[in-house]
């Protein structure tokens, strides 16, 4: 059997029949006192705003030189949070009693009729629930099935090419936002569901029976009503998502009115060891970012080289810094001499905001001669002082460490090179004949850090820019152990910037504890995601509880978990239910448990199954599997041949054979599926568009954690035209698109390109024109999206439009007939434009969409 690889989180045991899941992929003294009346008066000012071309690309090989300036920081940056604010708490229900009792008996008869959820039911028999009344949920907007249908054949459900599963994302938040119940939620004491819409209920004697294992369980006469319109007061009975909320030891009916775009306090850690032309820029990101946060927003500042210097704002206008050495861990003793001496090492911007400003104004750049990835940088001393402030005094609970008061809490760490100094340093160089065993401890030892972050609600997120390569494998695991995220920038401007906003702004809940449970013998096989599987000891468990439980990193929106499933049996019911429920501490420090019910149908067949078939859920599904076994770059070699597998199974297994011919037709249904695995076989993720392997690691990281509509645009772009008079027009992602009198804008995710044609930039108030439109449209794409995209623009021709065109399909190599029937904006072109378009491409080997599946021996599927 192959070893699970980290981030694979595979329940145990597997049925024996079940096709087995794609597998993935010293001490020292008290720290001296080093004080100065005023560092330096804030003489280096930020940079300017600019309004030119954006950042580029990021780590070696070297960024493409694009004909504007670089654009620095804005300042301030415009406030777009990436999550809309926490709804305050509002009881949706009384104060029920939260016990329950059970019986395996049968409802007792009563004069009083019976119903499901406010169905009538004949004489205390139990019934299904009307759709009319409950619906499927299918629109819930925190869980995404690759399929709305289930087919009860468990061979065909279960074919691994295509396989049947969803996409979660439990800390979602959107407006107006769940049911919101200040009570205990009631459970089935046999399994452990939830109550919900679903459950058969007798309003006469207040009974429900569990959708997961059919046990009744006792309300204590709660849900005994005289009318089945009277259930409905009940959120949990009402709706298919509820939020449990138990505040704690905050006062009754507290209802929190501060600023919630900061999700607590913040620290920030910035790298000593920059060049000038870097830390002028990092200096502008800076100002913009402490400019941008709200007044309440408490922050720390450290600055780290061989030395860690943490500052003290306990002194007014004036600054200072307790110094400790960054060639050892922070001893518990000097620790304390920190956190019970006189120094405030946190404090609220509107008290500190001109000493911040001063502190950036005051950084310099290096002074010795010393290449950049030689320099000494403490970084892991640096977080461990951090998140020893940040957790303060504090006291052992059972469930775990319980800081003071004040949120959870994030520490950004804006690093331009590699730890080299310290603990969890790796060499300068990696040619030291003991590198690979040195990083390998370091990875160890950075991974041990990021889990104890994530015990003390800490998020720790690494913005890395510039051109030095700062080991990524090193890092990574501090990032994602912690639930942060690990960034890869061009330089310390725009980009990094916003990003440095958007990470501050995203609303983290802590100790995540994420379960799922299936009706009818489906069986949870894989879960890919930011978390890890939990322990038994880790959450209540109950008498038959077959649940799958994942502990989380944090709970963040911009997350989701991709959960594979097969059945162990074929299906006998109507209906198949799903119970996701996600149990974490907010930025109020309440206890939240959200519960996410949904059914689906089940169909006998394959038609009815195909057409349910969500054809973007599945391709992301299917994407995550993949990109999870491609760690290095053969990996990805063998990922790319995989996908050829994968797509001639799913025509074999769904398709139909062609007549008088050998070839498969892929099933009409599924038309879109082998296009956007096309699009991962060729871009960024598993293809070799990106110069650096360490690129592509942090892109896949991204991928495998990534919320929905994330994740679809980083595996297949989208693409837009712009049209005469600032219209714009959505049209496949193939070169065709390149059309001299155009402007294109191509989202991929991480990165949004805008391309001009050659006709249209040598007009210079048009091409103006469109660029600006351009630049507003993948503005406002965006918008929200963590990480914030680079957006790079270029002209027809230039050296850095490989970037835009190695993404397109090169579908000018089609004939005339399948480039219309794809594309038919061509229709539209007079034959001069035709000529000249056709003129422009140069011929390489690379195949189009319709030669790839013939060369598969698949009939390329209609366009949809």
């Amino acid at each position: 059997m192959e070893e699970t690889p980290p981030g694979q989180l595979r329940p145990q045991p597997q049925p024996a029949h079940a096709s087995p899941p794609f597998p993935a992929p010293g001490s020292f003294t008290p720290p001296p006192r080093v004080f100065s009346p005023a560092l330096a008066a804030r003489g280096t000012p930020s940079p300017g705003s600019g309004h030119g071309a954006p950042a580029h690309l990021s780590t070696p090989p070297g960024p493409p030189v694009f004909s504007s300036p670089l654009r620095p920081a804005a300042v301030p940056f415009r406030a777009t949070p990436s999550s809309p604010h926490p709804v305050p708490f509002a009881a949706a229900g009384g104060g029920y009693s939260s016990s329950s009792s059970t019986t395996t008996a049968s409802l007792p008869n009563s004069s009083a009729p019976h119903f499901l959820n406010g169905a009538a039911t004949p004489h205390g028999d139990l019934a299904p629930a009307p759709s009319l009344l409950q619906g499927d949920g299918l629109d819930n907007p925190y869980v995404q099935f690759s399929a709305n249908k289930v087919l009860k054949q468990k061979k065909l459900l279960n074919t691994p090419s295509l396989g049947f599963g969803a996409l979660v994302s439990p800390g979602k938040e959107v407006p107006p936002g769940p049911e919101v119940v200040e009570r205990d939620p009631r459970r089935c004491l046999n399994c452990g569901a939830y109550v919900n819409l679903y459950c058969d209920i007798s309003i006469g004697s207040g009974q429900w029976q569990c959708i997961i294992c059919k046990k009744l369980n006792g309300s204590e006469g709660e849900f005994v009503v005289s009318s089945k319109q009277d259930l409905l007061q009940w959120p949990e009975l009402a709706s298919t998502t509820v939020d449990y909320v138990q505040v704690g030891n905050r006062r009754p009916g507290f209802v929190p009115v501060s600023d919630s775009r900061v999700s607590g306090p913040i620290f920030i850690l910035i790298d000593e060891c920059l060049d000038e032309a870097h830390l002028q820029h990092l200096q502008g990101s800076l100002h913009a970012f402490v400019d941008s946060l709200p007044p309440t927003a408490k922050i720390g500042i450290i600055t780290y080289g061989r030395t860690v210097s943490v500052y003290d704002f306990s002194e007014g206008s004036a600054v200072s810094a307790d110094v400790l050495p960054g060639n050892k861990s922070p001893t518990h003793e000097s620790l304390k001499t920190l956190i019970y001496g006189t120094g405030v090492y946190m404090s609220p911007i509107h008290a500190l905001l001109p000493v911040a400003h001063t502190i950036f104004s005051s950084l310099r750049p290096y002074q010795l001669s010393v290449p950049e990835v030689s320099r000494d940088r403490c970084l892991g001393a640096a977080v461990e002082v951090a998140l020893g402030i940040v957790q303060g005094p504090s006291v052992e609970l059972s469930r775990g460490i319980i800081k003071r008061s004040g949120g959870n809490c994030r520490i950004l760490a804006c690093v331009g090179g590699p730890c080299t100094f310290g603990p969890g340093s790796v060499p300068h160089s990696v040619k030291h004949p003991n590198y690979a065993y040195l990083e390998k401890t370091a990875m160890k030892w950075m991974e041990s850090l990021g889990h104890e972050a994530q015990r003390h609600s800490t998020v720790v997120d690494i913005f890395c820019a510039g051109q030095c390569p700062v080991r990524v494998p090193v890092l990574q695991p501090l990032a994602k152990c912690s639930g942060g995220v690990l960034l890869l920038h061009d330089d310390f401007g725009e980009a990094f910037g916003v990003n440095l906003q958007r990470a501050s702004t995203r609303a983290a809940g802590s100790h995540g504890l994420f379960e799922i449970r299936c009706s009818d013998n489906m069986l949870v096989t894989q879960v890919i995601g930011p978390g890890e599987e939990a322990s038994p000891d880790s959450h209540e468990t109950f008498k038959h509880d077959s649940s799958f439980c994942i502990q989380m990193h944090s709970v963040e929106e911009t997350q989701s978990f991709s959960v594979s499933m097969e059945i162990k049996g074929d299906i006998k019911s109507d209906f198949v239910f799903f119970q996701f429920a996600v149990h974490y501490s907010n930025v109020y420090q309440a206890e939240i448990t959200r519960v996410i019910t949904m059914r689906l149908q089940t169909v006998d067949g394959l038609s009815a199954y195909l057409a349910s078939v969500q054809e973007d859920v599945a391709s992301v599904i299917i994407g995550k599997r993949t990109v999870l076994r491609a760690r290095t770059a053969s990996d990805a070699i063998d990922m790319r041949q995989s996908i050829d597998e994968r797509v001639k199974d799913i025509a074999l297994k769904f398709g139909t054979q062609a007549p008088k011919s050998k070839l498969y037709r892929f099933p009409k249904e599924l038309a879109s599926l082998p296009e956007c695995l096309f699009h991962l076989k060729r871009g960024p993720l598993l293809g070799s568009i990106i110069g650096h392997e360490d690129e592509r690691s942090v892109l896949r990281n991204l991928f495998l954690n990534a919320s929905f509509d994330l994740s679809l645009r980083m595996l297949a772009p989208r693409c837009i035209m712009h049209r005469e008079g600032g219209t714009f027009e959505e049209l496949p992602a193939y070169d065709l698109v390149m059309q001299p009198n155009a402007a294109v804008v191509l989202d991929h995710g991480t990165d949004i390109f805008i391309w001009l044609g050659a006709e249209l930039a040598a007009q210079e108030g048009q091409s103006a024109a469109a660029l600006a439109a351009c630049r507003t449209l993948a503005e406002e794409l965006s918008e929200q999206r963590f990480p914030a995209p680079r957006i790079l623009s270029f002209k027809q021709g230039s050296s850095q439009a490989r970037y835009f065109v190695s993404r397109l399909i090169p579908a000018h190599k089609d004939p005339t007939y399948e480039q219309e029937s794809r594309f038919p904006q061509l229709r539209t072109l007079t034959p001069d434009q035709r000529a000249r378009l056709k003129s422009s491409f140069i011929h390489f080997d690379d195949h189009s969409f319709c030669e790839w599946m013939r060369s598969l021996k698949l009939v390329p599927p209609e366009p949809s």
